[in-house]
């Protein structure tokens, strides 16, 4: 999907949509959605942030893998994130995936396998062995922490209590997906809406008794942390657990290149609906571990690892009427209102239109009848028009030139392409109201400031009433005006103030993202907040002169290029962001940025890279770097350890301003020595 517009109009309604259908879905076991619809909800926000990097700037979806565990169980925490997977849906979107892996690992003739298993449409579970014997078990949870259902899963008899063979790991953390096949949910299908609501359900039963009577069964798929580690690709795992005792998918295969994968993707696809259990899509994973365990992981995804999902749903409907929103950005999304229409569970109402040229590409007309899909986007898009059934005195759709605010927006030239882009934008910022109040919603939202209590309904009518106008004003709301106000009362406005008053304090990569600058994300800020550290030299940026120094220092920066640095000269060379950035400050108090200590051969050491390396791309070695207890910095200066030379066009400037510093220099074989490679 290529169009900024419609995505960043409505990702964060989709955001808090899926925090509530993730209570549902995790904790309630009653979801009102069916699992089809939950799954493309969750999986597409997570598809949309990888396929579209703009998106870091919101990135809002790091942390809602699942939803915090219920009060129902005992807590505990996973010896290892169990993180969510991001999408593909296309040949094109894997191979966008493949193309990352390569990059990443700098690998040029992309001979790399995958190990690939069908997704079954189940509850995740983890279980811990130690020395062979299952001592607990833990629902997903939130990803980081889960609950304590080890006596429920113990009644899945498949599920090995005890390990069997030899060499077995003396701490061994297995993941797996636990679901009822579709033969015995008929059995019982008058008690649930659903194979997997009845799994939920039954996960979460109190009494193991009843956990007992329902017919479970599981698939083994993953491992989290494993002492000592006993194999060295994917495929080996799942061999090897199979003879410790576990089930794992008949179905899995290791494929060498994209042919193999579609292949694979299409045959499963084609025998899905003779399967005993639910799949929406195959799972395709590095299979070398080695090769996994370089790539890591983003904010909320394995970059390793992809769900390629099968077709999207479809359904006809009629355009109603085309409207307009406008982005926190100024981008501008036209919307199509169409008649209600069930798409994979779920009844539609809005579809997006992605931007003017597509409009005109399609020659989409409000009356028009139209078939809409359900797949990468974060609200079903308008796919196709059928123009045999349009009205005779239909006309062409005319976008509006201007905001709902009134002002002309324009259509930018991209410094890449020197083309004007697709998407329109009014360019007003804080004096377009349309974008002030979109710019509140994201400042409160879960990455930002997360104010439980002020969402974007909230937002709407704290604003309609003009009691919050700028990110300042959150923090001196009048109470006593919105206690009148209908729905709020005592106990709903003191946990408003209480949420409000603990946002004050606040990191300082929180609060670069929560500004909003234009594809400045929550990988971004804290790259920012690495280099500033305190919000008083954030606050140089203030001064024109001291930007220009600042900027030129920032594009050696990993992860901050010319975009980001563009659009952060463009964000303060307004006076009125200025001002208000400068007035929320003085409302907070932001914690300087520290970076995690970590234990390693670059213990308390910085690294500084120029040029370009043989066998490894400049985000892993940065990579390397940080999870070695190192820092990586951009600039040469006397805090400066290590300049490491690459083979490939090093700048010249750098190495003899360290040679007149006298920092430490080393070729690129000589890095390579200091990682044992």
């Amino acid at each position: 999907m290529s169009n900024k517009l419609e995505i960043i109009n409505f990702y964060k309604k989709k955001i808090n949509l899926l925090k509530k259908h993730n209570k549902l879905y995790f904790n309630n076991d009653n979801p009102i959605i069916s699992d089809a619809a939950y799954d493309h909800l969750k999986k597409e926000i997570i598809n949309l942030e990888e396929k579209n990097h703009f998106l870091k700037k919101l990135n809002l979806n790091s942390k809602t893998v699942g939803s915090f565990p219920s009060n129902k169980f005992k807590k505990i925490k996973h010896l290892k994130p169990m993180l969510s997977l991001s999408n593909a849906f296309n040949k094109n979107d894997m191979k966008d995936f493949v193309n990352k892996i390569n990059n990443f690992l700098n690998i040029r003739d992309g001979k790399i396998e995958f190990s690939s298993e069908p997704k079954i449409d189940g509850i995740s579970a983890t279980l811990i062995y130690e020395n062979g014997i299952l001592t607990k078990g833990l629902s997903r949870g939130d990803g980081i922490v889960g609950e304590d259902i080890l006596e429920n899963l113990k009644t899945i008899e498949e599920i090995p209590k005890k390990l069997k063979g030899g060499n077995v790991p003396s701490l061994f953390e297995i993941r797996g997906e636990i679901y009822i096949g579709k033969k015995d949910f008929e059995k019982i299908r008058g008690d649930f809406a659903n194979p997997r609501n009845a799994a939920g359900g039954s996960l979460r039963q109190k009494d193991p008794k009843e956990t007992s009577k329902i017919p479970l069964k599981y698939f083994a798929y993953g491992f989290g942390a494993v002492e000592p580690m006993t194999f060295i690709t994917q495929s080996e795992f799942l061999e090897k657990i199979k003879n410790w005792g576990f089930v794992i998918n008949p179905l899995g295969k290791v494929v060498k290149n994209l042919n193999e994968i579609e292949s694979q993707h299409s045959y499963i696809d084609s025998i899905r609906s003779s399967l005993d259990y639910d799949i929406d899509g195959l799972v395709y994973k590095v299979n070398d571990l080695k090769l996994q365990s370089r790539l890591g992981n983003t904010s909320n995804s394995p970059r390793w690892a992809i769900a390629y999902k099968f077709s999207a749903e479809k359904a006809v409907t009629k355009i109603k009427d085309i409207i307009i929103q406008v982005g926190r950005t100024g981008a501008i999304t036209p919307v199509a209102k169409v008649q209600p229409v069930t798409v994979g569970g779920v009844v539609v109402s809005n579809a997006t239109l992605h931007n003017e040229d597509e409009i005109k590409r399609k020659d989409i007309r409000i009356g028009d009848t139209v078939q809409i899909q359900r797949a990468g986007d974060v609200i079903p898009q308008v796919i196709s028009v059928d123009s045999s059934k349009r009205n005779q005195n239909s006309k062409k759709y005319i976008f509006p030139e201007k905001c709902l605010c009134g002002a002309v927006t324009q259509k930018e030239i991209n410094k890449s392409t020197k083309k004007k882009d697709a998407v329109r934008r009014c360019l007003k910022g804080y004096d377009c109201d349309f974008i002030a109040r979109e710019k509140l919603k994201h400042i409160v939202s879960k990455d930002a400031f997360n104010i439980d209590g002020l969402g974007k309904k909230v937002i709407d009518q704290l604003w309609s009433l003009r009691l919050i106008r700028k990110p300042s004003d959150i923090f001196k709301i009048n109470y006593n005006k919105i206690e009148k106000l209908e729905g709020w009362g005592e106990l709903s406005i003191n946990n408003l103030r209480k949420a409000i008053d603990k946002s004050k304090i606040i990191d300082l990569d929180r609060f670069i993202f929560s500004i909003g600058i234009r594809h400045i994300g929550q990988e971004n800020a804290k790259i920012l907040a690495g280099f500033f550290k305190s919000i008083n030299k954030f606050c140089d940026l203030f001064s024109e002169k001291s930007r220009i120094k600042i900027l030129e220092n920032l594009i050696e920066l990993d992860g901050i290029g010319q975009i980001q640095i563009d659009s952060i000269n463009s964000f303060f060379l307004n006076n009125k962001n200025i001002e208000i950035v400068k007035k929320l400050i003085d409302k907070l108090k932001i914690k300087d940025f520290k970076i995690q200590n970590r234990k390693g051969k670059f213990s308390n050491k910085t690294i500084m890279f120029t040029g370009g390396f043989e066998k490894m791309s400049r985000s892993e070695a940065k990579s390397l770097v940080e999870n070695n207890g190192g820092k990586v910095l951009g600039t040469i200066s006397k805090k400066l350890d290590i300049l490491v030379i690459g083979n490939s066009k090093p700048t010249k400037k750098k190495i003899e301003n360290a040679k007149q510093l006298n920092i430490k220099t080393i070729k690129e074989s000589d890095w390579y020595k200091l990682l044992d490679l």
